[in-house]
């Protein structure tokens, strides 16, 4: 025994040399650095050695891991955080259209807005589109109103246009009904209704009604860019995620969104390590009727546990497993312009038959779910599967649930889910008041009461088309309750402090996939971090909307860096294609 001992000594002697003999490649000193440890712990120091995380601590303690080659990061007394990681995205899809897209999202007065779409049908080349693809709302307008067909058509002329509003409804130009060859005798596709005046013409109105297919269907008609433009225009658009403080998603799939076809961009990008952040991302079924063969086919495809990058970094990029869109049948689909949708009586049936796979696959899942009594059928659905097949502690949670009740929470604690909501109520807030009444928003979604329970929640977006992609809409939204247009929807004693808030955005998402080495500022764990711009524990809220990144670190390299860091991170990518709005209008607007 003592001859134990004494080995043991020799080689806890050993390893703590070794310890204190590594230094870092990267330190960052004078921060305000919020680690979100247990202990809420602020540090002034954080050193990085590869992708992890060395040690915190003074300015003192942590310099003693400063090596020749170490390069030195000063912070100049700005806050530090966890890179933000966003639970709910829609990237790969978004990458491949961001360059194309004029973005509406910050802009604060509709004047502004036209004139942005008078600006870009200078620009726009022949055989192309203007196109608004979500991400704002009249309310953020000073104006408080819409845009209409006639402001629509003055201000593109000939250049064909397709707005979208949410998703309850879109707005084709003159030029675009043209293009399109919608008229008169169009007939109105299944779950969308083509608006016609009182002769029988066309106006320009999409309505989603009942569902979005016209909207998804319409959007995927209009040209798209070549390979290596969608290659930029993807890297532009982490690029502007890296920007915002954005170190991580978790990609949610979306329509027009199939597997593996249009995941070739992201995987080229991946195999020349290009991806800047970490894109775990989830399968959604596309076709109606056709779910269950699509998990069947994909399932034998990929094997969830053994993923991994086979890139040239170390960024998380995989299948993470089936959703949001598990079964058409079960998609309630927000549009508070229109009642809740009564989902079909085959809903149980398909829906149970494509869990039951998943599970015993032992694929995590996510659904899509914004309605109490939507989420009271899935959960029939799954307590009756997890009594066929236990879920043994298998991933899987509900996206939105803006109208969940404490029942149903109870329920998908016992069966040990989680729940990503978004800042969609940002947007969609008054008009989920005018349909369904002040009392009702105060609590929507009922973050606090999950929280309560001990249910794992993650803070996300849903960005681009139905909301904003900026996370800090997100922070403003559930730290102060008010929409992008100040209406105050929830009430101030059911919203969030900052910290709280901050950890749904970061550890939180980790949590939902039960991760333990991500989304904090400790020992051991990612180097994923942010120096930001203004200081989100101490500044007035209105304020929050408008923080950025200076400096954004994932995976223990840096991937973006303001005029301030620029010294520290990679040149900008010019844009591609020269007509592109994101070289004329470049970020999200302030």
């Amino acid at each position: 025994m003592k001859h134990f001992i004494y080995l043991f000594l020799i080689v806890l002697s050993f390893w703590r040399l070794d310890v204190f003999a590594q230094k870092a490649d990267l330190i960052i000193t004078n921060g305000k650095i919020t680690t979100l440890a247990d202990d809420n712990e602020e540090v002034q120091a954080v050193a990085i050695a590869g992708n992890r995380i060395v040690r915190t601590g003074s300015n003192a303690q942590v310099l003693q891991l400063k090596g020749r080659q170490t390069k030195i990061i000063d912070a100049g007394g700005r806050r530090v955080i966890p890179g933000l990681f966003d639970s709910h995205l829609h990237v790969i899809r978004g990458g491949r259209f961001y360059n194309t897209e004029l973005r509406w999202d910050g802009v604060t007065t509709l004047k502004r807005a036209l004139e942005m779409l008078k600006e870009q049908a200078r620009n726009t080349p022949e055989g192309q589109w203007i196109r608004v693809v979500g991400g704002w709302n009249e309310f953020q307008f000073e104006e408080k109103r819409l845009p209409t067909i006639e402001e629509i058509n003055e201000a593109t002329g000939k250049v064909p246009t397709f707005i979208l509003y949410l998703y309850g409804k879109a707005w084709l130009n003159k030029a675009g009904l043209e293009k399109l060859k919608i008229n008169g005798e169009t007939p109105n596709p299944a779950g969308g209704l083509i608006q016609k005046d009182s002769e029988g013409n066309p106006t320009g109105l999409l309505v989603a009604e009942p569902n979005a297919f016209i909207l998804y269907s319409t959007l995927a008609k209009l040209p798209e860019l070549s390979n290596n433009e969608k290659i930029n225009s993807t890297i532009q658009y982490m690029t502007e995620l890296n920007r915002l403080g954005v170190t991580a998603v978790m990609d949610a799939g979306g329509g027009f969104q199939n597997f593996p076809d249009d995941y070739a961009i992201t995987d080229s990008l991946n195999k020349a390590g290009k991806i800047t952040v970490r894109l775990p991302y989830f399968l959604f079924a596309q076709k109606k009727g056709s779910e269950l063969n699509d998990y069947t086919r994909w399932t034998g495809m990929v094997e969830i546990d053994r993923h991994t990058s086979n890139g040239k970094n170390e960024i998380d990029y995989h299948v993470s497993g089936g959703g949001e869109n598990l079964v058409a049948d079960a998609a309630d689909f927000e549009n508070f312009l229109f009642p809740r949708p009564e989902l079909p009586v085959s809903m149980e049936n398909n829906l149970k038959a494509v869990v039951s796979l998943l599970v015993k696959k032992r694929w995590p899942f996510r659904i899509h779910a914004t309605y109490n009594e939507s989420i009271s059928r899935d959960l029939d659905v799954l307590e009756a599967i997890n009594k066929e097949t236990p879920f043994n502690g298998l991933v899987w949670f509900f996206d939105h649930a803006e109208t969940v009740s404490e029942t149903n929470l109870q329920r998908i604690k016992a069966l040990g889910g989680g729940i990503a909501i978004q800042h969609r109520m940002a947007y969609q807030g008054e008009l989920f008041i005018q349909r369904y009444g002040k009392q009702a928003a105060l609590a929507t979604p009922p973050v606090k009461k999950m929280l309560e329970l001990g249910l794992p929640v993650g803070l996300g977006t849903d960005g681009t088309r139905v909301a904003s992609y900026n996370p800090w809409i997100a922070l403003y939204w559930i730290t102060t309750g008010k929409t992008v247009g100040g209406t105050q929807v929830m009430a101030r004693e059911n919203t969030l402090d900052r910290k709280l808030a901050l950890q749904l955005l970061t550890s939180g998402g980790y949590d939902l996939i039960k991760e333990k080495s991500k989304g904090k500022i400790i020992n051991g764990y990612y180097a994923d971090l942010v120096i930001l711009d203004k200081d989100y524990l101490t500044v007035q809220e209105e304020v929050i909307k408008s923080i950025v990144s200076k400096l954004t670190i994932v995976d223990g390299k840096v991937v973006y860096g303001d005029e301030t860091y620029k010294a520290y991170a990679p040149a900008a990518l010019p844009v591609v294609p020269e007509w592109s709005p994101v070289k004329q209008f470049g970020e999200y607007q302030h």
